[in-house]
C-alpha cells in the first residue's frame, strides 16, 4: 500500500528586510505599504515605465534661464500668480512689457521668450511677481547664479552664461568605497586666514592636506545658496545655485575635477529637509501662496528650525528636489549626496519629542509615508544617473531600512551615519571617570549597528565643533590646550588628551562597517569651537576658520595627532576591503580595561586603563608571527614609547587549542595606549 503524500505547505516568502529581521515581521504590512507606495508613485512617474525616472527629473533643463541658439527663454512654475516681470541691469530695474512674462495656457508656468541681446552674461536680475492682493520682488526659484551685494547685503539671480563653458579634465570618476574614508569640510571656513574663503583657496591649499592625509572623499557643506552665512548651509534659499560668496560655478568645478584627478570622491551635504523662510530669496511667498511648496497649517513650519517644510506630496515639489540631485551630479559632476535632516522628514513632529524604544514607534502612523517615498525616489533615481554614487542618511531615530536595498523593503541609502557613537563618546568623556570606561560597551557601541545596513561610523562632526559644544579634544584638554602643546611643556591633562583622542578615533574608524568620518582639523585636535561672524562677535571670522599653522608647526603637539591619523588610514586601507572583513572579538575584559579584535590580518589591542600597564598579556589568535603596524604610544604621535615596536611577536603553542589552530600572543601594553599587529 503506497505511503500517503501529504501536500505540501506554502510558506509565505518575507520581504528582504523582514527576512533579515523577524522581530519587523508584526510590521510587515506597514513595510510592504511603503514599498508599494514608491512603485505606484514611480509608476506615476514614468508613465509605467515608459520613461525613466532620469527623464522625469528634467526641471531645471525647462524652467529658469536658459540661452538657445537664437535668443534666451525664462520659465517659472507659479500657479498664484497673476503677472510676473524680469527686471535687472538691463532694463534699469524698471518694469517694462518687453521683459513681461505669460502664463501658459492651462498651467501655472510663465514663460519669457527674450533676443540674444536682451540680457548679457554678468547681468543682475530679479522677478517682480504679482498676485491677487499683493506683489513683491522675488529671486527666479530655478536661478543657477546668486550673489551679493557687499555693501546693501541684497541678493540677485544673476545671468551665468561664460563664453568658455567648463572643460572636464577628469570626465569619467568611480569612487573608491574600500573603505570611504571621508573628510567633512567647509570652504568659507576652510582657510587659515580670517575671513571667507573660496573654492580656489580650498583646491589649492587644503585638497593637498587631505590627498597627503589618507581620505577618499571629501563631503563639502555650504554648497546650495544660503543668506546667513552662520547657517552653515543649512538655511537654503537657492537651490540650485552653488554659493557665490565662495566663488563662481566654474572654480567649484575645477575643484571637483581635481579632487576626482587624485581618487577622491566629491559628496555633497544636500539640503531636502526644509528651506528658509525668506521669501525675497527663498521660496517662502513666490507669488502670495505660502503653501505652494510647504505644508499647510501646522505642519508648514519647522518648530525647532525656525524655516519651512516641503509637502512631499506634491508632484510638483517632488519634481523640483529630484530635479535638484540630478542638477548637482549631472551639471558639477557630484559622486552624491550626504541627506541632512532626515529624522525631519520621516515623522509628522520631525522626531522632536520621541523616545523611539521600540520597532512599534516606527509604523504607529506617525511617520510621513510622502517623505518616505520621496526618499527613496531619491535614492533610485540617483543610482539610475550614477550607480557608483553615494548616499548617506544623517538619521538619528534608528528608522529600520533606510539603508537596505530596496528592493528588500528599504529606503535604498548606501550609508546612514552612526549618530550614536559621537554621543556615546561625548557622554562617556562628560559623565564616567577614566578608570571606570567599560571595554565591553565601548565595543558594542562602535559595532551597534543594523546587520542589513551599512553606516559612516565617526567621533565627532561639524556638530561638536560648533559654538556652545565642544570637539573630543577641548573636552579632553580644555584651556590647557592653550598652555601646554608645546613639545616639553606637556602636562597629565594633555597627555591624557593626546593619548585618548587617539585610542578614540582608532577604536571608533577600526570596527566601521561602511566607512568613516572627520570634520576638517578634527584630525589634529583643532583647538576651540566654530562661531560664524555674527552681531554678537562683531561679525569676526576669527572662530571660523581653520588654523593649520598650528599642525604645520612642529614645535607644538599637533601634528602628533594629524600624524597618527595619516597612519591609522594607512594601516586600515593596507586590507583589502577593510569594512567587510568580520568584526571578532578576541577579548574583552572590563576590570582590566582591555579590549582586543581582530579584522583580517589585523589584531587590535585597547588598554583604556589610566594607570596600569600589562606584561605578557595573552590572547588566543591564529598560529603565526604578528608584527606590530601602528602603536599609539609611539614617540613619533607623542607618546612614550614604552614598547619595542621593532619586534615580531611569535604566538605561543598551547596543545588545548590546536584543532583551533590557535595560540597564546602575549603583549605588553602600556596603560592609556592601543597597538596594531598583523599577521605576517
Amino acid at each position: 500500500m503506497a505511503k500517503s503524500q501529504k501536500k505540501p505547505v506554502k510558506t509565505q516568502k518575507h520581504i528582504g528586510l523582514v527576512e533579515n529581521d523577524p522581530y519587523l515581521e508584526p510590521f510587515e504590512d506597514a513595510i510592504k505599504g511603503r514599498h508599494d507606495h514608491v512603485l505606484w508613485k514611480l509608476g506615476q512617474l514614468t508613465q509605467n515605465g515608459k520613461t525613466t525616472l532620469e527623464d522625469f527629473a528634467n526641471g531645471h533643463e525647462y524652467y529658469g534661464l536658459h540661452k538657445l541658439s537664437r535668443g534666451w527663454v525664462f520659465r517659472e512654475w507659479a500657479p498664484n500668480a497673476t503677472a510676473i516681470y524680469l527686471v535687472g541691469d538691463f532694463n534699469n530695474w524698471q518694469e517694462d512689457e518687453k521683459y513681461k512674462a505669460k502664463r501658459i495656457e492651462g498651467t501655472g508656468n510663465w514663460e519669457l521668450k527674450l533676443s540674444e541681446k536682451a540680457i548679457n552674461h554678468g547681468d543682475l536680475f530679479k522677478m517682480h511677481v504679482y498676485w491677487n492682493g499683493g506683489h513683491g520682488e522675488r529671486i527666479p526659484v530655478w536661478a543657477k547664479r546668486v550673489i551679493q551685494d557687499e555693501e546693501t547685503k541684497i541678493f540677485s539671480a544673476q545671468v551665468w552664461n561664460p563664453e568658455t563653458p567648463y572643460v572636464w579634465k577628469k570626465k569619467i570618476f568611480k569612487p573608491n568605497k574600500s573603505p570611504l574614508l571621508i573628510y567633512e569640510c567647509h570652504i568659507g571656513m576652510s582657510q587659515d586666514a580670517e575671513k571667507v574663503g573660496s573654492y580656489t583657496e580650498f583646491r589649492e591649499n587644503v585638497l593637498p592636506r587631505i590627498i597627503k592625509a589618507g581620505y577618499n572623499c571629501i563631503q563639502i557643506m555650504a554648497i546650495q545658496e544660503h543668506p546667513y552665512y552662520g547657517s552653515f548651509g543649512y538655511h537654503v534659499s537657492s537651490f540650485f545655485a552653488s554659493s557665490s560668496r565662495f566663488g563662481t560655478p566654474e572654480e567649484l568645478k575645477a575643484l571637483i575635477d581635481e579632487a576626482h584627478r587624485h581618487g577622491i570622491a566629491v559628496i555633497m551635504d544636500i539640503v531636502h529637509s526644509h528651506a528658509v523662510k525668506n521669501e525675497v530669496e527663498g521660496l517662502g511667498n513666490l507669488a502670495g501662496d505660502h503653501n505652494q511648496f510647504f505644508y499647510e497649517g501646522d505642519r508648514h513650519e519647522h518648530p525647532a528650525w525656525d524655516s519651512l517644510c516641503f509637502d512631499y506630496g506634491k508632484d510638483e515639489v517632488i519634481h523640483f528636489l529630484l530635479s535638484n540631485c540630478k542638477y548637482w551630479m549631472r551639471e558639477f559632476h557630484f559622486d552624491g549626496f550626504r541627506f541632512d535632516g532626515v529624522t525631519s522628514m520621516l515623522y509628522y513632529s520631525h522626531g522632536l519629542g520621541e523616545a523611539f524604544l521600540n520597532y512599534s514607534d516606527y509604523f504607529n502612523g506617525h511617520q510621513d509615508d510622502n517623505a518616505i517615498c520621496y526618499l527613496t525616489l531619491a535614492n533610485i533615481l540617483i543610482h539610475e544617473i550614477n550607480p557608483n554614487a553615494i548616499t548617506i542618511a544623517e538619521e538619528v531615530s534608528g528608522m529600520p531600512g533606510l539603508a537596505a536595498k530596496f528592493s528588500d523593503g528599504g529606503y535604498g541609502f548606501d550609508y546612514r551615519m552612526a549618530m550614536n557613537i559621537p554621543d556615546y563618546w561625548i557622554k562617556t568623556i562628560k559623565e564616567v571617570s577614566d578608570e571606570h570606561w567599560k571595554p565591553s560597551s565601548i565595543f558594542w557601541e562602535v559595532k551597534n549597528r543594523r546587520p542589513d545596513e551599512k553606516t559612516i561610523s565617526y567621533c565627532e562632526s561639524h556638530d561638536q565643533a560648533l559654538v556652545g559644544d565642544k570637539t573630543i579634544i577641548f573636552r579632553l584638554i580644555d584651556a590647557d590646550m592653550y598652555w601646554h602643546f608645546k613639545k616639553g611643556d606637556e602636562n597629565d591633562i594633555s597627555n591624557r588628551g593626546i593619548a585618548l583622542h587617539k585610542m578614540i578615533r582608532l577604536v571608533t574608524a577600526a570596527s566601521m562597517n561602511g566607512g568613516y568620518l572627520n570634520f576638517m582639523g578634527n584630525e589634529f585636535g583643532h583647538p576651540e569651537w566654530i562661531d560664524f561672524p555674527r552681531e554678537g562677535n562683531g561679525w569676526s571670522c576669527k572662530y571660523a576658520r581653520r588654523q593649520w599653522n598650528l599642525v604645520d608647526n612642529k614645535e607644538l603637539c599637533y601634528h602628533y595627532l594629524g600624524d597618527f591619523d595619516r597612519e591609522m588610514l594607512k594601516v586600515i586601507t593596507s586590507q583589502r576591503d577593510f569594512q567587510a572583513k568580520p568584526l571578532q572579538e578576541i577579548w574583552h575584559d572590563d576590570g582590566d580595561q582591555v579590549l582586543a579584535f581582530m579584522r583580517g590580518d589585523l589584531v587590535f589591542v585597547f588598554n583604556f586603563s589610566p594607570t596600569r600597564s600589562f606584561t605578557d598579556y595573552g590572547f588566543l589568535v591564529p598560529t603565526g608571527a604578528y608584527e606590530v603596524v601602528l602603536n599609539t604610544d609611539s614617540k613619533a604621535f607623542g607618546g612614550n614609547g614604552f614598547a619595542d615596536d621593532s619586534m615580531v611577536h611569535v604566538t605561543n603553542y598551547d596543545p588545548l587549542y590546536v584543532e583551533d589552530r590557535k595560540e597564546w600572543l602575549k603583549l605588553y601594553i602600556p596603560a592609556r595606549s592601543a597597538v596594531v599587529l598583523k599577521k605576517s
